[in-house]
C-alpha cells in the first residue's frame, strides 16, 4: 500500500498529468480517498515554488539549446501565452483567475503551468502560492467527484 501511495505521491508531481491523474490512479489502485487526497495536494504542491523562482530561468536559458531548445520554447511560450490570457480576461482578478485556471481540470492548466503564467506575469510569490494552492484544492475535489463516480459505475 506504500508503494500506492508513492506512485500516486510522484504522479501528482509530473507536469500535465498532476493531481489530476494522481487522484484517479490512487482510486485505481483502492486506495481511501481522502489520504489519497493529501498525498495527491502535497506532490502536487512541492514543485511549486521551484517552478516560481526558477522555472522561467532555466527555459530561458535552454531554449536556444540544440536537443532541449524546442520543448523549452514551447514550454515557455505556453507559460507566456496563458499568463497573457489570463491577463487579459481577469485584469484586477488576476488572484481568482489564476485559482480558477488552476481549479478547473482541463488539459493544458495546473499547477505548473499557473505557476509558470504567475512567475511570468511577475505576481508576488505568496499570492501566486495561495491562488494555485486554491486551485489544486479546487481540482483535487472535482476529481475525486468524477474519479468516485466513475469507479462506482465501473465496481
Amino acid at each position: 500500500m506504500l508503494l500506492h501511495y508513492l506512485i500516486v505521491f510522484f504522479v501528482s508531481m509530473v507536469p500535465l498529468i498532476e493531481l489530476r491523474g494522481a487522484i484517479p490512479f490512487s482510486q485505481g489502485f483502492g486506495l481511501p480517498l481522502i489520504p489519497s487526497y493529501i498525498v495527491s495536494i502535497i506532490g502536487n504542491m512541492l514543485p511549486v515554488p521551484f517552478i516560481y523562482f526558477f522555472a522561467r530561468k532555466v527555459l530561458i536559458w535552454g531554449a536556444d539549446k540544440p536537443v532541449i531548445g524546442k520543448f523549452f520554447g514551447w514550454c515557455l511560450e505556453k507559460g507566456e501565452k496563458g499568463g497573457k490570457k489570463l491577463q487579459a480576461k481577469a485584469g484586477r482578478g488576476l488572484f481568482l483567475a489564476l485559482l480558477l485556471f488552476v481549479g478547473i481540470p482541463v488539459p493544458g492548466t495546473g499547477a505548473w503551468t499557473g505557476t509558470l503564467a504567475a512567475s511570468i506575469l511577475d505576481m508576488d510569490f505568496k499570492s501566486s502560492v495561495i491562488a494555485v494552492m486554491l486551485g489544486v484544492l479546487l481540482a483535487g475535489v472535482i476529481m475525486m467527484l468524477i474519479s468516485v463516480g466513475a469507479f462506482s459505475m465501473i465496481r
